[in-house]
């Protein structure tokens, strides 16, 4: 039996896409085998490891176990669209800055994690960054060093949206 095409259109890292997709394909499936987009890793492929994590419509989206059928009309948002040519984003700073980054593999999923949430609430409690990253795992550094980036981050987006104000 022939699997179901449909077509999507979305926008993604501010770029308007239209692509042919399968009933069964996942959100991930478009972004790193349709589109080539390869900075949002695939782990787990169950939603637990956290690695797949994008911004959809502004809220983390675990794209392992989203249908694509999802990203019809969606504001779309990755790890390739947040640095502004060569200067990093304040969340890819702080975690670089504070240690938090290893072997690397994680570090994608964290950084647009703490992006949805520090976007919609830059003043999110302790608490709030903790459970944010708790749905993270990091088998390199611990989690000590990407909860200091997270805070560092906090900080940074605080200064940036009082510079803009």
């Amino acid at each position: 039996m022939p699997e179901m095409t449909e077509k999507i259109s979305f926008t993604i890292n501010g770029e308007y896409r239209s692509v042919e997709i399968d009933e069964e394909m996942m959100v991930i499936d478009v972004i790193r085998d349709v589109l080539d987009l390869t900075g949002t890793k695939r782990g787990c492929d169950n939603a637990t490891c956290g690695t797949c994590v994008i911004v959809m419509n502004g809220k983390a989206v675990k794209s392992c176990n989203t249908p694509a059928s999802k990203m019809q009309g969606a504001n779309i948002l990755t790890i390739e669209g947040l640095a502004k040519g060569m200067e990093l984003h304040p969340i890819q700073k702080a975690i670089a800055e504070s240690g938090a980054v290893q072997c690397g593999f994680c570090t994608p999923g964290i950084v647009m994690e703490l992006h949805a949430l520090l976007e919609s609430k830059p003043d999110a409690s302790e608490t709030e960054l903790s459970n944010a990253l708790n749905k993270h795992l990091c088998r390199c550094t611990g989690y000590e060093p990407i909860r200091d980036g997270a805070l560092i981050a906090q900080q940074l987006i605080r200064e940036r949206m009082t510079e803009k104000a």
